[in-house]
């Protein structure tokens, strides 16, 4: 019995050896990984974008008017498309995306101009990289879900920033993110998506302007790509690798009997604006943003996304 118990001794401690060099190598690539400079294209936009003559109403002062346009432009793109606020707090001051001993500690950062502003300095390619290449001004890789906003336009970034820098500054320095064990095993297995990592060309242009909004399969793609982060490039849903434990897999958005089939326009849209399934049942995090956006945004945005969802391939869930 002695001698089995010895054996079983040095089996569980050469385990925990096997275990912590495992641990350690994962932690030395997350670190790799995370620390690793990518480059990215120059870009430059003016903020706001110049309006046309016509645009302009009589009387109007044409540098105010396109102002005050592109902050409204910008408001709305934060309530309705681009869930800033689920990161960054109501107020835009910052605010805790994850807080899970295992995942890691992840914080949006201030993005007013108030003490402890990340953007206050931030120039037009600044905000680019951020925002739709998921890089820092220093090179390294952000933590920002910009696969969601590769499609975001010129003008629709102008009106972002533009929206952003009107706020009222607000004094909060956001301590660094900082990953668990397991979030850091997951980066090391490229099972933590890195927009930066996963964005294949930081040089590829930018349309200067977005679709006209109106109901069109192309502005409802264009729509949809803020989906693609939890529903993924091809809208078959499946896990959210990226996500607590305890989430729940993101809905196939194709009409595949485990997706979408049986869905009308008038479903799809009590879902979007009120965040209740067909079954009576409110959907749950993360899609629960899903209703607060969907009450902001318009028929048009709402009746363009579903014409385009309705029109995908049938493909079954993603694993």
């Amino acid at each position: 019995m002695k001698k089995v118990l010895i054996r079983i001794a040095a089996s569980l401690a050469l385990l925990v050896l096997l275990a912590g060099a495992a641990f350690a190598y994962a932690s030395h690539r997350a670190g790799s990984i995370l620390g690793h400079s990518y480059a990215a294209h120059e870009v430059d936009f003016p903020v706001p974008m110049p309006m046309s003559p016509d645009e302009i109403p009589e009387g109007e002062d044409p540098d105010a008017f396109a102002l005050a346009s592109a902050i409204e432009r910008g408001r709305h793109l934060v309530r309705a498309r681009y869930a800033c606020a689920d990161c960054h707090g109501e107020d835009l001051s910052g605010g805790v995306m994850i807080d899970d001993p295992a995942m890691g500690r992840l914080l949006g950062p201030n993005l007013t101009s108030g003490k402890g502003s990340i953007v206050s300095d931030y120039t037009p390619s600044d905000w680019d990289r951020l925002v739709r290449h998921g890089i820092r001004p220093d090179g390294r890789p952000a933590l920002m879900p910009s696969e969601d906003f590769m499609a975001m336009s010129d003008r629709e970034l102008s009106d972002l920033v533009a929206y952003i820098g009107s706020l009222p500054p607000i004094d909060n320095e956001v301590p660094p993110s900082a990953l668990g064990p397991v979030g850091r095993v997951l980066v090391a297995l490229g099972k933590f998506p890195l927009s930066a990592r996963m964005i294949p060309d930081h040089d590829r242009p930018h349309r200067v302007e977005p679709p006209e909004a109106a109901v069109t399969l192309e502005f409802g793609q264009h729509l949809a790509q803020v989906c693609t982060g939890c529903h993924r490039q091809n809208f078959e849903g499946g896990a959210i690798v990226q996500g607590p434990p305890d989430w729940p897999a993101a809905t196939n958005l194709t009409l595949h009997e485990d997706g979408l089939a049986g869905y009308d326009l008038e479903t799809f849209r009590r879902v979007m604006r009120e965040g209740i399934r067909p079954d009576g049942e409110p959907v749950r995090a993360p899609m629960d943003i899903a209703s607060i956006l969907g009450a902001n945004m318009t028929d048009i945005e709402i009746e363009a996304l579903w014409l385009f969802f309705s029109s995908l391939t049938p493909i079954p869930m993603g694993k």
